[in-house]
């Protein structure tokens, strides 16, 4: 984001007293300004704790504090002050509204506005990925999920989650909402109880699938069917069926990179939930039948730096031939830019680049750059990568893929329409 404008600054500073006592534990006070403004001027609710106010009431009280400082003189005009200096923003008409919760840096979001909706609210606890998310988006995102009442969250359309995946309890013998207490899914699943957004979006690493023999998998599905929520395997299946039949049905829910456009072999599974009643069943966006090629997203002048050095390819290769006779079959994953795609790129990539290195005539290979790491992702060029390369590879690692939430988010808006 440039520098902000003279009236931005202004509006925050008007607000700032009004702000401080919604200010949740774990959050910045920044997170709650940015908030309210987006929400002033894509006119959706304000995050607002419900036993001091109601939202309605505080936003006629901030528009009136805008107004009467000449900041606010119309919506249209306050949506150039609070957007016009971001690349990457929401239509001013939103079609429907969503939040971002383990927001990352904001792929799901950028899929999901780019489909014509707005966020109204965003979480994420890490500081250098809240720094990148609102470098991009002009807001700051809440911090610890945890500490949040369900009932201060804006209401919503659509509820987007990344969540990290964590082993349940096998005593539980209801396998519902209380057996995820202790667990970020607990929160997740306790805002969607509250707020009843039409959908929701869980995306998570394909081993879900496996993790715990299945078990975690079917508390997760017992857990929302149990809410009102239903998603594409019956909940008679989830509720009595085997572990195995609830796996085999949860794979068609995995959907890959390289099928949408992106020279990236990344899978992961996306779990589409919707309130019982408002469709029958969900239709995953299919393959696009593209053909992909890595060098198509590649710089044309890399930075040399990006060539590793001597020893680190030779233990590169001393480490493949070791882990070749230990029956592992992984050392590094070696491309070309004729190749039609490229291993998954995690987050630890910014250790030694093994997952991806690219064949370069006459010298080691290198490690893809940010930027391509970005493009790898789906991002687009106007998104600004974090300045320590580090965070950047950690932080494109644990994002998803903005090209496959982009064919996603088209299909839940043909069921919302």
């Amino acid at each position: 984001m440039k520098d902000k404008s003279e009236l931005l600054c202004k509006a925050e500073e008007l607000i700032r007293p009004l702000a401080e006592p919604h200010i949740p534990d774990g959050t910045e006070m920044q997170a709650v300004i940015d908030q309210w403004l987006h929400a002033v001027a894509t006119n959706n609710h304000l995050f607002c704790n419900s036993s001091l106010a109601q939202p309605e009431t505080l936003k006629n009280d901030v528009i009136s504090i805008l107004k009467d400082s000449k900041v606010y003189k119309s919506r249209a005009d306050f949506f150039k002050i609070v957007f016009g200096g971001l690349q990457l923003k929401p239509n001013e008409e939103a079609k429907f509204t969503f939040i971002d919760l383990f927001a990352g840096i904001g792929g799901m979001r950028l899929g999901f506005q780019n489909t014509g909706g707005v966020c109204v609210f965003s979480s994420e606890f890490d500081k250098h990925a809240q720094q990148t998310y609102q470098k991009n988006h002009g807001e700051y995102p809440f911090g610890d999920i945890t500490l949040i009442d369900p009932n201060n969250i804006p209401k919503h359309d659509i509820l987007l989650a990344g969540f990290p995946c964590q082993p349940f309890s096998h005593a539980g013998l209801k396998l519902g909402i209380e057996d995820t207490r202790g667990t970020l899914f607990h929160d997740i699943a306790n805002i969607i109880d509250q707020k009843r957004p039409r959908f929701a979006v869980l995306e998570n690493v394909k081993g879900l699938i496996s993790h715990d023999k299945g078990h975690t998998l079917k508390v997760i599905l017992n857990t929302l069917t149990q809410i009102g929520y239903s998603c594409n395997i019956p909940k008679e299946v989830i509720k009595e069926g085997a572990t195995k039949e609830i796996q085999t049905l949860a794979k068609k829910m995995v959907l890959k990179s390289v099928d949408f456009g992106i020279p990236q072999n990344r899978q992961r599974i996306y779990i589409v939930l919707w309130k019982d009643g408002e469709i029958d069943e969900f239709l995953y966006p299919e393959s696009l039948g593209l053909d992909t090629r890595l060098g198509d997203i590649l710089e044309e002048t890399p930075d040399p730096k990006l060539t590793i050095s001597d020893r680190l390819w030779a233990g590169h290769q001393r480490r493949k031939i070791q882990n070749k006779k230990n029956g592992k079959g992984f050392g590094y994953g070696l491309v070309s830019p004729e190749s039609p795609y490229t291993n998954t790129i995690s987050a630890r990539y910014y250790k030694d680049g093994s997952e991806i290195l690219i064949e370069q005539p006459n010298q080691n290979p290198r490690k893809v750059s940010p930027r391509e790491a970005a493009r790898l992702q789906g991002f687009p060029d106007e998104f600004q990568v974090s300045g320590s390369n580090t965070q950047a590879y950690k932080q494109l690692g644990n994002s998803v893929t903005v090209s496959v939430i982009n064919a996603l988010a088209e299909r839940i808006l043909l069921k919302m329409e």
